[in-house]
């Protein structure tokens, strides 16, 4: 149950739901198009993408990405594949082969979007979520879990279940919204170091907005990153919590009246 609800709170931003997309897909993707897309593109793209577009170490989730979001008609699908990117080569398709891929692409994105669950509804029942030890939880917040080297109960912590309906206040100590953006440096080459606000990076490319400057972007693989992340902590927690460890803390925090 709690996995279920931590997917909840990782879901896709409201513009990836499916009534909230940028644009839509067509509605039922020829379905032999999408089988013979669907061997062709684990053959030519699963290695670095998954054989599900989910993406893997090597590239990025298609999925989720705003280039297949934004490309109504597969063009811009088919531009990458056949141009390449930096960290990634031109992959040679026929017009067909590449037809059955942007069908199969399709087809993922739509299925992702029907299953992919919405965000819970404010009035979620208290009594599903707090199933947990509270005097457990306190005692993964200043131990294991580390989080009494950040906040304070008396402090910032201070009556946070007075503050959100109990599903949100699961979803903010899961995954609390940034009050500070991301910064990053990027050395290049040369050793010149560019410091600025991260607006992207993955396997491609790395793009940072200096202070009172203009974007700029670097090949990924040409550039070294280090990233400053005011939430690297809780990204981090979030592959050690246990269920456990998720009940009781939301039970500590909502003690916190």
């Amino acid at each position: 149950m709690i996995r279920i609800l931590v997917l909840l709170c990782l879901a896709a931003p409201p513009a990836l739901s499916q009534g909230n997309r940028w644009w839509a897909w067509p509605a039922d993707p020829d379905p032999r198009s999408v089988e013979r897309g669907r061997g062709e593109f684990a053959r030519a793209c699963g290695d670095c993408h998954a054989a599900n577009a989910s993406g893997t170490a090597k590239g990025p989730n298609l999925i989720r990405t705003a280039r297949v979001r934004h490309d109504k008609d597969g063009s811009a699908i088919a531009a990458v594949v056949r141009s390449g990117l930096t960290g990634m080569p031109p992959i040679a398709l026929t017009d067909s082969q590449m037809k059955d891929v942007v069908s199969y692409i399709e087809w993922a994105v739509q299925k992702y979007d029907r299953v992919s669950p919405g965000p819970p509804p404010d009035d979620y029942p208290l009594e599903r979520l707090l199933t947990g030890n509270a005097a457990d939880g306190k005692a993964f917040f200043n131990g294991k879990g580390g989080c009494g080297g950040c906040h304070s109960v008396t402090g910032d912590l201070a009556g946070i279940a007075k503050k959100y309906p109990p599903v949100f206040l699961q979803s903010r100590f899961l995954m609390p919204r940034a009050t500070k953006p991301r910064m990053a440096t990027v050395t290049l080459a040369s050793g010149e170091k560019v410091e600025g606000e991260l607006k992207t990076l993955n396997t491609y490319d790395v793009t940072v907005l200096p202070a009172g400057g203009k974007p700029q972007t670097f090949p990924a693989d040409q550039v070294k990153v280090e990233v400053r992340d005011p939430l690297a902590a809780h990204r981090e927690l979030l592959l050690k919590y246990s269920d456990a460890d998720v009940h009781n803390m939301f039970a500590y925090l909502w003690s916190l009246q």
